[in-house]
């Protein structure tokens, strides 16, 4: 019996649990290999990207000793049809600037890297925070990063090759080294992994071989945003739109008294707020803007008129399923929207939100024939489910 395959965040950090306890937005943390991240981008894979893929501004960018190069210098214009396009990657000059010791940097790889697309989908969903993705390929010999930190989580993950790090502690300014030593030096290697809070100054070293690391950016939502959003909602209220007193600026001491008379309605309204309301707010907002991940779309729209009650349909990989009714109506929200329906499909929909595969007609027990064909023709339509062929 084999094990079951590991989690994103496991092949990131090891014991998922113990780093969330212990490490998550506190201390950086380096991870010795557990796997390989070929599955995610290897070398081949870069030069496939490179030299077929086309890649236009600004999904690549070069620099060199710290600095971006002009992208004049190896980009191109071309034609798609008879419109003209610029900022094309120009792969004879890049591999020429990759020779003289530039670093190519790929941008964005979570929008149009499928296996990147997934891997940072299962991290978002174990999360509860967007990701995303950029990938460093330096060539032999070449200079790494100056110590720097970043304005959220990272998790660094040592694709091919090898390269060296420096990391300290976390620290609310960003500037040249920090004094004190580093609480981490290391070699990644082929599956390493490194994670760093934000605000973790770090720095690569010069590496002998060419490397290639991907880095995932955690874009985390802090308490000051949540909280930020629900006092937005209250400063929206018509009395706190009013101008400030004419006259204010001469009579200080009236003003403060102003102030203090708006500061306790502040404080009125924020006590009669609903913790329970703020909280389902920003689920909702998380899982309906998540991009949907609609592999074999296409195919599933040519053959979803032929869905029959003897067909077989999935959950699409990626795809969120959260059923509740609210006010009288089925709210389902389907990661990149919500969809609302008739309260006595919730039987159905919980059953389906529990199911990886099933049949149509396995939902017999909850609807008849042809409602049943109507819910799941929708669902393929709106993303939810795939068509098993």
């Amino acid at each position: 019996m084999t094990d079951p395959p590991l989690s994103a965040l496991e092949r990131c950090v090891g014991d998922a649990e113990e780093f969330l306890a212990s490490a998550w937005a506190k201390h950086p943390v380096h991870h010795g290999a557990s796997g390989s991240f070929d599955d995610l981008m290897s070398l081949e894979d870069v030069d496939h990207m490179l030299t077929a893929m086309s890649l236009r501004l600004p999904a690549f960018r070069l620099v060199k000793a710290g600095e971006t190069i002009p992208t004049s210098s190896y980009t191109k214009r071309g034609r798609t049809g008879s419109s003209p396009i610029t900022g094309l990657a120009d792969p004879a000059r890049i591999l020429e600037l990759f020779a003289e010791g530039a670093t190519i940097v790929l941008q964005g790889m979570h929008r149009y890297w499928l296996p990147l697309t997934r891997f940072c989908r299962e991290l978002e969903l174990t999360l509860g925070h967007p990701t995303q993705v950029n990938a460093y390929i330096t060539p032999p010999g070449s200079q790494g990063l100056a110590v720097h930190s970043d304005g959220h989580d990272v998790f660094v993950l040592q694709s091919f090759g090898a390269k060296g790090w420096e990391v300290w502690e976390p620290s609310p300014h960003d500037g040249p080294a920090p004094a004190d030593a580093p609480v981490i030096t290391a070699q990644l290697r082929p599956g390493d992994t490194l994670y760093m809070p934000r605000g973790t100054p770090h720095g690569a070293r010069t590496q002998e071989g060419a490397s290639g690391h991907l880095t995932v950016g955690i874009l985390t939502y802090s308490w000051s945003s949540l909280l930020s959003d629900a006092v937005g909602q209250v400063l929206g209220l018509p009395q706190f739109d009013e101008p400030l007193p004419a006259g204010y600026h001469r009579d200080p001491e009236r003003f403060a008294l102003a102030v203090a008379q708006r500061l306790r309605e502040l404080r009125g309204w924020l006590d009669k707020a609903e913790p329970r309301r703020i909280a389902d707010d920003a689920v909702r907002r998380f899982l309906t803007s998540r991009r949907p991940i609609l592999t074999g779309g296409l195919r599933d729209a040519l053959a979803v008129k032929q869905l029959q009650d003897g067909s077989t349909v999935r959950r699409r990989w990626g795809s969120v399923c959260e059923v509740r009714i609210e006010g009288g109506t089925l709210v389902v929200l389907l990661g990149h929207r919500e969809l609302r329906m008739p309260a006595w499909l919730e039987p159905a929909m919980q059953w389906i939100a529990s199911r990886d595969t099933f049949r149509v007609e396995d939902l017999a027990p909850l609807l008849d024939g042809e409602s049943r064909l109507v819910l799941v023709r929708r669902l393929v339509r709106e993303g939810l489910l795939g068509i098993h062929l």
